[in-house]
């Protein structure tokens, strides 16, 4: 299985302190797929106002906005099992919907010509 995470977008003050661009959320998607077999999750992670070393907003990496939402609660573990169980939930399904035993099932038949 692969997985993949992606910062969709990112929400920033224009001005915070004497900071340009500040980010205060980043919207996250997780993605993961198997062969013909997919899941996905979403969230959104907001952040406090910066202290220490700043990061101007057109040098900041993806990985670097997802390691702050892994360290501000996204929990990266427990939503790659959840895409995982989504995954083989589609492979071999817990719950089924078999026809009500008491109808009949109707089969359809080709016309011959």
């Amino acid at each position: 299985m692969t997985i993949l995470w992606i910062i969709e977008r990112l929400l920033v003050k224009p001005i915070e302190g004497s900071n340009p661009d500040v980010v205060i959320t980043a919207d996250w998607r997780c993605n993961g797929i198997d062969e013909t077999y997919s899941g996905t999750c979403y969230g959104s992670c907001s952040f406090a106002s910066p202290s220490g070393e700043f990061t101007p907003y057109d040098q900041l990496t993806e990985q670097q906005v997802l390691d702050w939402c892994y360290a501000n609660g996204v929990d990266q573990a427990a939503i790659e099992a959840n895409i995982s169980l989504q995954i083989e939930n589609q492979i071999n399904p817990p719950v089924v919907c078999p026809p009500n035993p008491w109808v009949s099932v109707v089969e359809a038949v080709q016309p011959t010509e």
